[in-house]
């Protein structure tokens, strides 16, 4: 049975370790591929002035500094057509709008990214264990992928719409 001071204690030690983490800046446990300007092992590394130079202030913050959109606010929520979501920093293609789907989260999803074009990583941002997708490519923060989406992957890539860029698919005439 839980009472008032056992309540307490376990609330204080969540603030703690919220608070350690926000304190460490949301350190992973995967540093190598933090995507931050200072990381090696991405094909396209820039600066933070070179990046703040080629995105606007809102991609910048989701993209390099991990922040994320507010819901609701993308224009991406709203396509449905043929085409493939790039990614704002490099323009890799990471989802196929064929694996799009309505989450109700706010955010545009999808079942699962194209072959080669994310990378994942554990952060701890919020002070518990979850996994961060990544551009591949540039290392460019995208989101955050669950286990609660739909057949055939249950998987729910939940990725900021500022991140990302859509290109129609070519109609053929």
């Amino acid at each position: 049975m839980i009472n008032r001071r056992t309540f307490g204690l376990a609330g204080a030690a969540t603030a703690l370790v919220a608070g350690w983490a926000v304190f460490r800046g949301g350190t992973t446990a995967d540093s190598a591929s933090a995507g931050d300007a200072n990381a090696k092992t991405f094909e396209i590394t820039k600066t933070e002035d070179e990046w703040r130079k080629i995105l606007t202030k809102e991609q910048f913050a989701v993209l390099r500094k991990h922040k994320t959109e507010y819901p609701f606010t993308s224009p991406l929520n709203k396509i449905h057509e043929d085409g493939t979501f790039h990614c704002a920093g490099c323009d890799l293609a990471l989802f196929s709008s064929k694996t799009k789907f309505e989450s109700g989260t706010g955010w545009p999803s999808f079942w699962a990214p194209l072959e080669n074009a994310v990378g994942t990583k554990t952060d701890y941002l919020i002070g518990f264990p979850r996994t961060e997708v990544h551009c591949r490519r540039c290392g460019g923060h995208l989101g955050h992928v669950f286990n609660d989406g739909p057949p055939p992957t249950r998987k729910r890539y939940c990725m900021n719409g500022i991140a990302m860029t859509f290109k129609p698919a070519k109609k053929e005439s």
